[in-house]
């Protein structure tokens, strides 16, 4: 019987992997720091705070798993600078806990520990694995020493401990604290407002690779799934686009004219001008792809806010 316990499962990707398991055979438990809602997938929940080491060992013990997966993060690259302690304590020692728990329980359990793009150093030109990692914010240098101690757990211990490199992945349900949520809700206010308004942005000068988060938790499933827990992947859409240009592309959703306004207050200290995936690798091994671009889920995510508007 395969069955997969998800770590963080009340955020914006659980409910997609959950599914995404489901659809595949699985049976899928949830664990989250509050009560687990609208993830009808899940057939059994807990609450837990990674930082609890105790509680995610009677977790792991209870549920006995073959595969985990670990979503509970602090996630945000721009909430990271104004609490790094908390960020390294989420990212690093919530999932250090995950790996103990499963090396003291001594149960075959493969582990995907979710890395990130933010990991690597500056570049102009599409990120392979083999990039140099030099991160430059606190959330991509806790993924960095995340990254490193799954070496050790797999190397030393011997467990089947997965790394993957994440790149910016978005759609319906993720927080508004997220720049292309944030854009095509404002614009999508705005447009059934009736009136002219204005949009607040941060940084446009840069550019990034989006993925739709059905095409991320497809190649996570896959990696978990392989033999390969000794490789890291790129998973990521694989074009880069500029800000500018998508902004250009949701304004013009609405049915009312809009001015750009930049908040200094969304601007990060330091941000890398091109984030850019090769996910070459995960291709040729697993034969994994993207399906979606992401004006075609920026469309989506305006059209969702639109029928929120509607509703009010």
């Amino acid at each position: 019987m395969k069955k997969v316990l998800i770590f963080g499962v009340g955020g914006f990707v659980g409910s997609y992997l959950a599914a995404e398991f489901k659809s595949h055979g699985y049976d899928v438990y949830g664990s989250d720091r509050v009560g687990v809602q609208n993830t009808p997938d899940l057939d059994g929940t807990y609450v837990c705070e990674l930082e609890d080491a105790d509680r995610v060992k009677s977790i792991v013990a209870s549920v006995k798993p073959t595969h985990i997966v670990n979503l509970a993060a602090i996630s945000n690259v721009g909430l990271s600078w104004k609490i790094p302690r908390t960020t390294v304590e989420v990212n690093v020692c919530g999932s250090l806990n995950i790996l103990e728990a499963v090396r003291d329980t001594d149960i075959d359990t493969k582990v995907l520990l979710i890395g990130s793009s933010e990991e690597y150093d500056i570049a102009d030109g599409p990120m392979a694995e083999d990039t140099k990692l030099n991160a430059s914010n606190p959330y991509g240098i806790s993924k960095v020493m995340l990254e490193q101690f799954s070496s050790v757990y797999r190397n030393y211990y011997k467990m089947k401990v997965y790394h993957v490199r994440s790149f910016n992945h978005t759609g319906v349900g993720q927080s508004d604290n997220f720049v292309i949520p944030s854009w095509c809700k404002q614009a999508a206010e705005i447009s059934c407002s009736g009136k002219p308004g204005v949009m607040k942005v941060g940084n446009l000068n840069v550019s990034r690779d989006f993925s739709n988060v059905k095409d991320i938790v497809r190649a996570y499933r896959m990696i978990i799934e392989s033999d390969n827990c000794g490789e890291v992947y790129n998973v990521g859409n694989g074009q880069t686009v500029p800000l500018r240009e998508l902004l250009e592309y949701i304004t013009k959703l609405s049915e009312q004219p809009i001015t750009i306004e930049t908040d200094p207050k969304l601007v990060r200290p330091i941000e890398n001008p091109v984030i850019w995936c090769d996910h070459s690798k995960i291709s040729k091994d697993l034969g994994w792809e993207p399906e979606y671009n992401i004006f075609e889920t920026a469309k989506e995510l305006f059209d969702y806010y639109v029928e929120i508007e509607k509703d009010i």
